[in-house]
């Protein structure tokens, strides 16, 4: 997952977001006005020569906002990043759970596709010396077809879990499988609502949106420029210095700034509605998260506990039916309807097991534990 970390582009695209925001806060704490030098020159009855500073003065308080949002910014940043390193993780970890237990499906595929080829054969070869009828042996050709069509399908499906893996970057070989079930939900305790990724991104954004507010109100308020001036000034025999100090004030009438407080006033109303939207998602995500997954494991640990577990002793079942068959102790279409039950219960369970890991993986994302999990710290509490 390190690796995962260090290579995905989406991840690398919120650090430099991150270090984006931290180079605007450093702006941001800088002065906000730059001293202006002006030199002046006249040559006329009088021979003028000054040169004066000017400098705008924040006593409006602009540059506080701007610390206060940019500081907003780095943390909204870093919140946007934690919550893209969590969906980039959820992603890789789903698409390596689907590719694990796709290529088992297609294992077991391949396996019914050689059993349905056997099949085949030994129907033919009973067709041969009368022991069963042609309606039988085209029925036997029938359900190799079908082993190949469902075989294609199953390849499908895993090139297309291998592919999205690569995408990711990983590439298309495997880590190692997942085996057993995962722990039950009450391992990983939910943190609280305000500590998921989610919902602190969606504090985050609440918070710039006030601070925007701020901005916006210092902006409107007009700061005066101090000006200092001194030079000579000849006229005729007689030269005279000359000091000069002045303060000049924008006049806020054409554009009073109200309508920029007002749009970022709504912006922030926004925002605080968006973070209420957000709390209550993330609230009914994780109890939605938390049923789904409980429920397929109480499935899941009945199918353990079950005489028939998924593709565990497939391979005695298929051997004792098969006898049976040969000895026309069976019929060909109860041997055909026995083993493709067989084979259909195999493959649900493979697929039941696949979407149990799939939903523990989407309730650790919804608790804000998944971080926790792929750490190995998943037992810690007081979360």
């Amino acid at each position: 997952m390190l690796r995962l970390r260090d290579s995905s582009p989406q991840v690398e695209a919120a650090d430099a977001t991150v270090e984006a925001a931290r180079a605007r806060s450093r702006a941001a704490a800088l002065p906000l006005y730059n001293p202006s030098l002006a030199v002046e020159g006249e040559n006329a009855d009088v021979d003028r020569r000054t040169i004066g500073v000017s400098l705008p003065l924040d006593l409006s308080g602009k540059r506080r906002s701007r610390i206060v949002e940019s500081d907003a910014a780095v943390r909204t940043a870093q919140a946007q990043r934690e919550l893209q390193w969590r969906d980039v993780a959820s992603r890789w970890l789903k698409a390596w759970t689907s590719a694990t237990w796709t290529a088992r499906q297609s294992a077991l595929g391949r396996r019914r596709v050689a059993l349905m080829q056997r099949f085949d054969e030994l129907a033919a070869r009973r067709l041969s010396v009368g022991d069963i009828a042609t309606s039988e042996r085209d029925l036997a050709a029938l359900a190799l077809a079908d082993a190949h069509i469902r075989q294609a399908t199953l390849a499908g499906q895993e090139a297309s879990s291998l592919g999205l893996l690569a995408a990711l970057g990983q590439g298309t070989s495997l880590p190692a499988p997942i085996d057993g079930m995962p722990p039950p939900a009450g391992i990983a305790v939910p943190r609280r609502v305000d500590e998921r990724p989610g919902m602190r991104l969606a504090t985050a954004e609440q918070a710039r949106a006030q601070a925007a507010i701020a901005v916006a109100d210092r902006a409107r308020r007009p700061d005066p420029t101090l000006s200092l001036t001194g030079g000579r000034v000849r006229s005729g025999a007689r030269t005279d210095q000359v000091v000069g100090i002045a303060v000049s004030m924008p006049l806020p009438i054409a554009n009073n700034g109200r309508a920029d407080v007002a749009a970022a006033m709504a912006d922030a109303d926004a925002a605080t509605a968006a973070q209420r939207t957000a709390r209550m998602e993330a609230d009914a995500a994780l109890e939605q998260a938390r049923l789904t997954y409980e429920s397929l494991r109480l499935v899941s640990e009945g199918l353990r506990d079950s005489r028939v577990d998924g593709a565990d002793g497939f391979d005695a079942r298929a051997d004792g039916l098969e006898r049976l068959w040969q000895a026309s102790e069976l019929s060909t279409p109860d041997y055909l309807v026995q083993l493709n039950q067989s084979l259909d219960t195999a493959q649900s369970g493979l697929a039941l097991q696949m979407q149990l890991w799939l939903a523990w993986f989407d309730y650790l994302a919804a608790a804000g534990r998944l971080d926790d999990w792929i750490d190995g710290s998943l037992g810690e509490s007081g979360r």
